[in-house]
């Protein structure tokens, strides 16, 4: 039934209702049939007012004027009874409000204060490049000196893309993995760091010629395209670049902190500028406006940029979420982004010349002395950053976050993007009837457990699952966190039967691993949603 007819089938009966009510009033029935007359009326009109509202709602979703974020109900949302006011600077652009989400509260922030470690080598690691031939072109050998921004090797697949060196310094090591893939090049650092010379374009050249320059710089692997969540293809002409100036995945790092210190907000301005020059489109912002998140003037104050102000729970951080609202990737649509110290990278060169991939890394968790963050460049080996830093050996070290980063040793090193180093205590321990009874505070979705009661209370978090692997069926609870137009478990199953015509259908080229990876933490049936994401997202490249 179409929700016109409903809102007229509503009144008619509402009609008859007082009507029958006042033949009842006038006849003298008792005073039960009249509250009970009284009480259909009013079940009726709060479903009259709820219908129309929600017919509301979906009109404006229809026509796009939901962006907003104005309310379009019949009655106030509880902000606005309360007179909940959104911050000042959000007047320069648009603003959303997601209400799905999750926020994972843990222990272990990083403290705002910065320590500089001794870190003696650096690498760079073709795996963390999604789509690139397993065994690269290596142009350097063990025992060269390179500076920082040579060249140590390039896909084979597309040869212009240069993957550089982010230290100055000797090749001690091409490390070698399955089937003889490089897993990784290995530069121990010189003391004094020395950049590779640069001849710097104009601003004002051509659009190719400022993408040349780029390639051969150092910096394009910075930039990723979506879908597919590889590095851009520099003959594409994207139709937006999107940044995400804030992160809510637990224990993420505070970007505003970040892009405060040193000549940060200068190179962060000029990266923008530079990114303007890459797109016929616009270069989107994404900027918190969470209430307890104090963001950078670097940000607010941004030129050249569309703004967009986000509210909510993780995942709203995350840039997919916010592409998703702002200008959704369709079929044969291709999309850049860039993280908030890639674009300071690319920043410092065009103002100081020099490849300079110094980076603020948050080393967070409950299992550090003392978290905080560390001074260092990208591709730093772990070890020499948590040295003497970490309570326990019996722990787990993540390059990223604890949802969707991966697990790291000592003897490795921090992957191309991270800029977080996550310490969990090991959950390697069984606990009986672990649900039904419960026996500490735990971070769940679920209300089985009392945490629900508390959500501000932060908790100590392990690597344990509390689970094993079990049959994938139906919940809802990816629903529920995943602020998205999208179903995610059909989406799931279509990936597992490879069903090429409902991924597309469902959604696959919106989604990278870090949007789902808040499902797969509340996944009752314990799947690897992102290894799945993953293959999809692979097999529909693969078919072009």
């Amino acid at each position: 039934m179409k929700p016109t007819n409903i809102l007229r089938t509503l009144i008619v009966l509402a009609f008859l209702s007082s009507t029958n009510l006042l033949m009842a009033q006038t006849s003298g029935s008792s005073l039960t049939s009249i509250a009970f007359g009284a009480v259909v009326i009013a079940l009726l009109l709060a479903v009259l007012f709820s219908v129309g509202g929600n017919v509301l709602k979906i009109k404006a979703k229809e026509i796009g004027a939901d962006a907003s974020g104005e309310n379009y109900g019949i009655f106030p949302r509880m902000d606005e009874i309360a007179g909940k006011k959104v911050p000042d600077y959000t007047t320069n652009g648009s603003y959303h409000k997601l209400k799905k989400g999750f926020t994972v509260n843990i222990k272990g922030d990083a403290a705002k204060r910065i320590s500089q470690p001794k870190v003696n080598t650096y690498a760079v690691s073709p795996k963390n490049f999604h789509g690139m031939s397993p065994i690269p072109k290596v142009v350097v050998a063990v025992g060269d000196k390179v500076k920082a921004g040579d060249v140590l090797f390039y896909d084979k697949k597309r040869d212009n893309i240069q993957y550089c060196a982010p230290v100055s310094g000797e090749v001690v090591a091409i490390n070698r993995g399955e089937k003889r893939s490089i897993k990784e090049v290995v530069i121990l650092a010189d003391e004094k760091q020395i950049s590779r010379a640069y001849d710097l374009p104009s601003l004002d050249t051509s659009r190719e010629t400022l993408i040349e320059f780029l390639l051969g710089s150092g910096v394009w692997p910075m930039i990723t395209q979506r879908p597919y969540q590889v590095v851009a293809d520099p003959s594409d002409d994207p139709k937006g670049i999107f940044i995400s100036t804030f992160d809510t995945a637990p224990l993420a790092p505070d970007l505003s902190y970040i892009v405060r210190q040193g000549d940060n907000s200068a190179a962060f301005q000029k990266g923008l500028d530079v990114l303007n020059r890459l797109t016929s489109g616009k270069v989107h912002l994404g900027i918190s406006a969470n209430a307890s998140d104090s963001v950078a003037p670097a940000f607010k104050n941004a030129t050249g940029v569309e703004k967009h102000y986000f509210e909510g729970q993780h995942p709203v951080g995350n840039v997919g979420v916010q592409i998703h609202h702002i200008d959704a990737i369709n079929a044969g649509e291709r999309v850049w982004t860039l993280d908030v110290q890639g674009v300071i990278t690319i920043g410092k060169l065009f103002l100081n010349g020099t490849f300079d991939t110094t980076r603020l890394v948050a080393l967070a968790g409950a299992e550090y002395k003392a978290p905080q963050y560390v001074l260092t460049k990208q591709g730093a080996n772990v070890g020499d950053l948590v040295k003497d830093a970490l309570t326990t050996d019996h722990v787990r070290l993540v390059s990223g976050d604890p949802l969707s980063g991966k697990k790291v040793t000592t003897e490795e090193y921090l992957e191309f993007h991270a800029d977080q180093l996550t310490s969990l205590e090991e959950g390697d321990y069984y606990e009986m009837f672990g649900w039904l009874v419960p026996t500490k505070p735990k971070v769940s979705l679920s209300r089985t457990f009392p945490g629900f009661l508390f959500p501000d209370v932060k908790v100590k978090a392990d690597t344990n699952t509390h689970g094993e692997k079990r049959a994938f069926v139906v919940t809802g609870q990816y629903e529920q966190v995943l602020p998205m137009d999208i179903y995610p478990q059909h989406l799931m199953k279509s990936i597992i039967i490879n069903d090429f015509e409902k991924m597309e259908g469902l959604g696959i080229y919106e989604l990278a691993e870090e949007d789902v990876a808040l499902c797969e933490f509340v996944c009752t049936s314990k799947q690897p949603l992102q290894q799945i994401l993953r293959q999809g997202l692979d097999l529909m490249r693969e078919q072009g």
